[in-house]
């Protein structure tokens, strides 16, 4: 006989000053898609620590009525509903259950996941895809990483890419400039002001008519080799497995300064520089590849919401490159003996469907790519939606399931959240260290 406790949670609502309430007779909805549903017992977890709850303004709340069976929409002027984003490491499996009021203004960058309450607890769609704590802040006061951050200016006061990430730190909160503050795992190498995709979801520049802000700023200058080579230094020398990542929120697209970039690696490889250098990347210049590698780059990540050229197109607008090239960048990348990630921008209800599961699958198969970051896709559910139309996706299977047939198809692909770091002597069909 199973003792599996059966959880049914309660649909959340707030009022406008935030006050969230669980309804006593209404239960959780969620949305996958444009499907409306009950959340599957397996995907149900209690809120990890250090998730951000969210306000849905001009939206109401849904919740499903058992005696009825009916949908029940809670349309009061000072109801709304509530979303959650679960903390890092964590990948959304629902998005929340919502009516759009007219008038409601568009969402900003965020992942808005399914929430409910059951026994005391607040219970949300999702699953943990990554054990490595690298951005759980929660038992860190913030007077360490202000502490950190002026001992890095004080270190390197001419430096002017620290100064952008000890901004970054204490104005954003950005987790990548946070550790570096602190000194720990991957640090932050930003380098470019362009980019050559315009994508609907970027958080770094947004178009004035697009209804939503940029959540950070870009960085506004490009930096010497000489600072980014200091940056590494002062990381590998805190960190026993230190990581650096060019490719972050605050720029553009760093392939567009591959130059600069295979510039600074190969001093610092030369001048006994160890660890991992990654490049998060679009991807769209396969061309400036092997000189990465004959730098010292270890890894690129790149990203996707989709590996069908319709849907990704639609979402990245290139400027200048197509879907084509990005594969062809996977395909060079593992000739050259890269350790290459996806950054797959996951959206419950489009990316577990049939349709997408195939063709990750195939293109997995094809370039034997080594690891799938599944990152939540950062933009207002019904605009992601509306981007999608016209595309058919096939019948949805959940987040569990489209890891578990993918990694049935695929059984070398690992799973993970963050870019790992990579054993120096490491076969490049090994799986990931740590």
């Amino acid at each position: 006989m199973s003792t599996t406790k059966h959880i049914e949670p309660y649909m959340v609502f707030a009022d406008k000053a935030g006050n969230i309430y669980d309804h006593p007779e209404l239960l959780m909805l969620c949305r996958r898609g444009g499907e409306l549903t009950l959340p599957r017992p397996d995907e149900l977890m209690p809120l990890p620590a250090d998730s951000e709850f969210f306000l849905l303004p001009g939206r109401s709340a849904l919740g499903f009525d058992p005696e009825t069976g009916q949908v029940e929409e809670l349309g009061e002027p000072d109801e709304l509903a509530v979303a959650v984003f679960a903390s890092p490491a964590h990948t959304l499996s629902a998005s929340a259950a919502y009516q759009t009021r007219p008038g409601a203004p568009i969402l900003p960058l965020f992942a808005y996941g399914a929430l409910g309450f059951f026994e005391g607890k607040f219970y949300v769609c999702a699953r943990r895809v990554d054990q490595d704590r690298r951005q759980e802040f929660g038992g860190i006061p913030r007077e360490r990483i202000e502490t950190g951050a002026r001992k890095l200016l004080a270190e390197l006061p001419e430096n002017r890419l620290v100064r952008h990430l000890t901004s970054c730190a204490l104005t954003y909160g950005c987790p990548a400039a946070k550790n570096f503050s602190l000194g720990r795992f991957e640090a932050p190498l930003p380098t470019s002001r362009t980019c050559n995709a315009r994508c609907v979801g970027c958080i770094s520049h947004q178009p004035e008519d697009s209804g939503f802000p940029s959540t950070q700023n870009r960085i506004a200058f490009k930096p010497t080799d000489k600072e980014i080579i200091e940056v590494m230094r002062r990381h590998q020398g805190k960190e026993r497995k230190p990581i650096y990542s060019f490719g972050q929120g605050c720029e553009g697209e760093p392939l567009t300064e591959a130059a600069l970039i295979s510039a600074a690696v190969s001093k610092f490889r030369k001048g006994g520089g160890k660890g991992t250098v990654n490049v998060n990347t679009n991807a769209s210049l396969p061309g400036v590849l092997p000189d990465l590698a004959r730098a010292g780059v270890d890894s690129i990540r790149v990203s996707l919401n989709s590996v069908r050229k319709g849907p990704y197109e639609a979402y990245y607008r290139p400027n200048g490159y197509q879907f084509e090239d990005v594969v062809q960048s996977i395909r060079a990348a593992k000739d050259l003996g890269l350790f290459v990630s996806l950054n797959l921008l996951y959206f419950p209800g489009v990316t577990d469907c049939e349709n997408e599961l195939g063709a990750l699958a195939a293109l997995v198969q094809e370039t034997n790519l080594d690891f799938i970051q599944l990152r939540n896709l950062n933009l207002d559910p019904e605009l992601a939606m509306s981007l999608m139309a016209g595309f058919d996706f096939g019948p949805c299977m959940g987040l569990a399931n489209f890891m578990k047939r993918l990694k049935k198809t695929c059984p070398h692909l690992g799973f993970g959240y963050f870019n790992p770091y990579l054993d120096p002597g490491r076969d490049r069909n090994a799986a990931p260290a740590g």
